[in-house]
Formats: C-alpha cells, structure tokens, sequence
C-alpha cells in the first residue's frame, strides 16, 4: 500500500469525475487551499460495467423527456442512487490506496452525472446524491457545481479552466510550455481552455469521444474505438465531414456549451464501420482545430488531457490541422486521466471558501461566480 505524507500547506480533499464518456468514475487526492496546488496524490479509475452504463444511458434518454414535461422517472432515482454508490466505494479505495483515514480528508468535490445541460433555458441536471455519498464516506461533500452559474445567466461549462489556469501558473518557467498555451479536455464533449497573460478564456469546441463511441457500440459492442484502431482502418468521407463542420455552433463565440446528444451519427449512418469511425474520429480533432478562429493569439502549445489522448489516430488527426506542438498531459509532468477529477477537489474547496469557480471569460456568466452544494457528513 502507498502512503500519502502531509502536506504543510492546503487540506486533502478527494475530487470525483464522472464524465460525458459514460466508461467510468475518476477519484482523485489533492492538497490544496483553492488557490495554489500544493501536491497532487494518489488517483485510480473504476470503469463502469455494461449495466452501470446502461442505467446512465437509459437516464440520458429519460432526462429528455423530463425537459418536455413529464415526471422525473424512478429509472433517474434508481441511475442517481446506483452512481453515488458507485462513487463511495472509488472513495473508499481510494483512501485505502492513500494509506489515509475518512478523518484525514477534509472534503469532497462531486461532479455526479450530466444528463441534461440546457444552459438556454437556465437549466443543467447532474444527477448524484451529494447528502448520501456524505453518509457513505463520513467526509463533508460539495455537489452540484453548475447550477448557480447557470441560473446567472452563464453557460455553466466548462469549469475545470481555474484548474487549468492554477497548473499554467505551476508550470511558470517551463520553457515547453511559455504562453499563450491551450488545454484540450477530450472527455464526451471537448473543449479548451485558452491561458495567455492574465486572460482565462474556455468554451467546448463540439464533440469528443461521444459519437465515436456511440458508433462502436452500434457495430461492434465495444465501448470505445481503443486506441483508434478501427478508425486508422477507414477513409474519412470528406462530403460526411464538410456537412457536420458546417454546423453554426462552431463559428459562435464563445462562451458555449454543449450537451453530450447535440452531435450524434447521422450524418455517417450510410458508411462502413471503418469509414464511420475514420469520418467521426476526424470530426472531432477538426472542431477542436477550429477553436482556433476564437483565439487572440495562436498557442504555442496545445496540452491534451481526458479519455481521448489515448486514441492514437484522433491524436495524429489533431496534430496535422494544429499549427503547433500538440502534447498529452504526461509530457507536462501531470496526469491526464485524473485532471478533471484533481480539478473538482480544486473546486471543491474554492466552493467552500466562497471562491468564484468561474468568470466571464469561461462559462460567459456577467461577474466571477460561486456556487456548489454543501453537505456535512452528518
């Protein structure tokens, strides 16, 4: 077993994640004061079974017709119980694997579950049971992180750009990474953050890993496109491409957000399963090459982190329509799989401490905002 020594400065605060992906939730440990990260810690993924991800899916499915008027299903009751469950137990090995007691972690930062993200009508639904995991893990929690944000009028995503800024504010002095510097998150959704000088500047670029994976499941029941390997198979269909980039949404400013469902297959349905994946898979990576047109200034580097820096050929695809050096996380000395997570710990205390989780400039809310759900372990 591993052991997490004290740190002199922050407290130890868990951050969970679970993302737009559906493949599984990310914990991780982090001292911090909100402000500056003093160390990150221990982190594991626990991957969610074929029912887990069933039940999330069923509950996507069903938040839809919720936001057209009909009652909350127990279906959604169910998929919210099951998750903060599911949440308890990372918690609890994680804490087995830090070597550290409920009583040593003074907090924790739970994302739950979008099943709904509205921010035109004021409404983002995250399902999880923030009093109930309190229960479970004997350690205070803070949930429900968007919903402030957008009752304000913002977009209420992406909120890991304050994390992303504290880590450019670590990484002073790297020469590889002088700004301006851009993150990509590649989760469901993707989306940048944009760091140069004191500007914060985030909004999702259009689809992640979400269709990609939707079409593997459709033709191969597998979850993921591992590695990209079937997409390196296909040839990209440039009439499909041309038609999903001609959707308006990318040459909106920012800010902007998206829902997991708002870029689905449709437009590939007739390729082969190679070529549909080859087509999506370059979607993606051309999206998030657009972002660019919203940028003040060209980055010099673009950091990738999330599930999709694992996909090879997204990661080849994004390297030859980005004019500079595009890196995975690890080349920076951080972790990619347990960014977003950390970045929720991160939050977590900010929401404690009344601190704004986000700003003008990235959910597009009009003055810097708080928000977060409180709930004492007992």
């Amino acid at each position: 077993m591993s052991t997490y020594s004290k740190s002199e400065v922050g407290l130890k605060v868990i951050g969970l994640m679970s993302g737009t992906s559906l493949d599984g939730v990310d914990a991780a440990l982090l001292d911090t004061d909100g402000m500056d990260i003093a160390r990150p810690g221990p982190s594991l993924t626990i991957s969610y079974d074929k029912d887990t991800r069933a039940l999330l899916k069923a509950a996507l499915e069903s938040a839809r017709h919720v936001a057209e008027g009909a009652p909350v299903p127990h279906l959604i009751r169910d998929a919210e119980r099951h998750l903060t469950q599911v949440h308890a137990e990372a918690v609890k090995l994680l804490l087995a694997k830090a070597g550290l007691a409920a009583d040593q972690v003074a907090l924790i930062g739970f994302h739950g579950q979008t099943i709904l993200h509205r921010p035109a009508l004021h409404w983002t639904w995250q399902i999880g049971d923030g009093a109930l995991l309190a229960r479970l893990t004997g350690i205070d929690v803070v949930n429900d992180f968007r919903s402030a944000d957008v009752k304000a009028g913002g977009q209420g995503a992406p909120l890991v750009p304050l994390f992303h800024a504290a880590l450019a504010r670590s990484a002073r002095g790297h020469a590889a990474l002088a700004p301006p510097i851009v993150f990509v998150n590649i989760g469901g959704v993707a989306n940048v953050t944009y760091i140069g000088g004191d500007l914060v500047l985030a909004f999702d670029t259009g689809p992640g890993n979400a269709p990609i994976d939707d079409w593997m499941h459709t033709h191969s029941g597998k979850p993921v496109d591992e590695d990209g390997a079937l997409a390196a198979t296909g040839k990209v269909n440039d009439d499909a491409l041309e038609k999903m980039l001609a959707n308006p949404f990318f040459d909106r400013a920012p800010p902007k957000s998206l829902d997991r469902m708002d870029f689905g297959t449709d437009a590939v349905k007739d390729l082969s399963p190679a070529d549909g994946a080859a087509t999506l898979t370059a979607f993606t990576a051309a999206s998030i090459a657009k972002a660019r047109q919203h940028f003040p200034e060209p980055a010099t580097t673009w950091i990738v982190c999330g599930g999709g820096r694992h996909n090879t050929t997204l990661m080849a695809m994004l390297k030859a329509r980005v004019n500079a050096p595009v890196i995975a996380a690890e080349d920076a000395g951080w972790n990619g799989d347990a960014m977003e997570a950390e970045a929720f710990a991160y939050l977590a205390m900010r929401s404690k401490k009344g601190l704004p989780l986000s700003l003008p400039s990235t959910t597009g809310v009009k003055q810097p905002m708080t928000g977060g759900k409180f709930n004492r372990k007992s």
